[in-house]
């Protein structure tokens, strides 16, 4: 059995590019950053923290704990490491049994290879230990394994998480072509939006920037929306710890009087798919929601507001000649009605983004799953303070 309070080494995965934004959420939880890199972070901690972090983190895709580190040259090898563990000591008897990797191994061209020898070596070990097998498959209910191994180092983990954190649990409308949860939250974060201020979402539509802007704000995280994690399906887990847990970010909850987040999209479908999003968030009390284009959207009068959109980035050449429009037009709105906001365009389509008009003060690098983006920041000062430069001034 595993001990839950033992310290051990945790690595948290993100997307590509979001770990700066999850780096920052792990401090503010008072764990100190071991390792940064590209798709995540390196900490120390027990089950029990990654209880924790499970349910409180925002950016994360999984939290995995590490069981062993080991060499290991092939795939047989892996399975004889993998074989020497006490699965009997870490499993339920009755465990369903998931396997992930992590592969990168110049004698395996398939990862789900190296995910059938740890699945055999585990459920090999438990037949001869218990004299019975676990159920296994593709779905990460239940107990789930994860397998890294590049080159000829490996590391065999709990995932913890089992379900990608990516995704919040309240989304059960995502309307076409959603922002993943986890990214949105994400953006908003590189906004360095104060969680006060108006928030301004044209073009919303099914609503996550804006409900994802109001749960920062109220200080509510993704684990009010879900129960089930993998760590539940670890021998030695407490349930009284998770419902303390529970308990605990239900209390951390913030009703704040004068929250000002605005969201519009011409489509009724959008709205009316945000409202129920919102609805089902819990959030629905402080987000104002319209139908209307864009250029006649609500925008309070204030000195530091944030406007931040996420209009198409088009596929096909018609479709972007028509967007072409539609970008010139958010820079006019931005210089007409904006003055005063910080404006924010996320943008997977560099040409589009130069149709604004006006000269972004930074470029920041995002991913939307394989497409290469942009968080364009723009500062909107009123006309009487200061000339916008265009694109093409320097």
């Amino acid at each position: 059995m595993l001990y839950f309070r033992k310290p051990g080494n945790i690595t948290i995965t993100c997307h590509n590019r979001i770990a700066p934004y999850l780096a920052q959420e792990v401090k503010a939880l008072g764990f100190a950053i071991e390792e940064e890199f590209v798709t995540g972070v390196k900490i120390k901690g027990s089950l029990n923290d990654c209880i924790r972090l499970n349910l409180n983190l925002r950016c994360a895709s999984q939290v995995l704990y590490s069981l062993r580190k080991f060499s290991a040259r092939n795939a047989d090898e892996i399975y004889n490491e993998a074989r020497k563990m006490q699965w009997e000591s870490i499993l339920p008897i009755n465990a369903y049994l998931t396997i992930t990797s992590s592969v990168n191994n110049e004698t395996i061209n398939n990862s789900m290879f190296a995910n059938v020898r740890v699945k055999d070596a585990i459920v090999d070990r438990l037949r001869y230990k218990t004299g019975r097998r676990p159920d296994t498959g593709s779905d990460p209910e239940a107990s789930v394994i994860h397998l890294f191994w590049k080159e000829e180092e490996a590391e065999i983990f709990v995932d913890t998480s089992g379900h990608s954190l990516g995704r919040h649990g309240y989304r059960k409308y995502p309307g076409q072509a959603p922002m993943l949860e986890a990214l949105a939250a994400a953006t908003i974060y590189a906004t360095g939006w104060d969680r006060v201020s108006p928030f301004i979402n044209p073009m919303c539509g099914s609503g996550t920037l804006a409900i994802e802007a109001a749960m920062i704000a109220t200080n509510r995280v993704p684990g009010l929306f879900r129960d089930n994690y993998g760590f539940k399906h670890i021998l030695g887990f407490e349930e009284a710890i998770f419902e303390e847990e529970k308990m605990r970010i239900q209390k951390q909850i913030k009703h704040p009087d004068n929250l000002q987040i605005i969201a519009s999209d011409h489509s009724r479908d959008a709205i009316k798919n945000a409202r129920l999003n919102a609805a089902a968030a819990d959030v629905l009390e402080y987000i104002t929601l319209d139908q209307c284009d864009f250029e006649v959207s609500t925008v309070p009068e204030t000195n530091n507001g944030i406007l931040m959109m996420n209009p198409e980035y088009g596929l096909r050449l018609g479709e972007i000649e028509e967007l072409e429009v539609t970008y010139a037009r958010i820079g006019n709105f931005m210089k007409q009605k904006c003055g005063g906001y910080t404006g924010f365009i996320f943008t997977g389509n560099p040409d589009l983004g130069k149709k604004i008009g006006l000269k972004p003060k930074r470029k920041i690098e995002f991913y939307n799953s394989k497409l290469d983006c942009r968080l364009l920041k723009y500062e909107l000062y009123e006309g009487t303070k200061r000339r916008i430069k265009t694109e093409d001034e320097d």
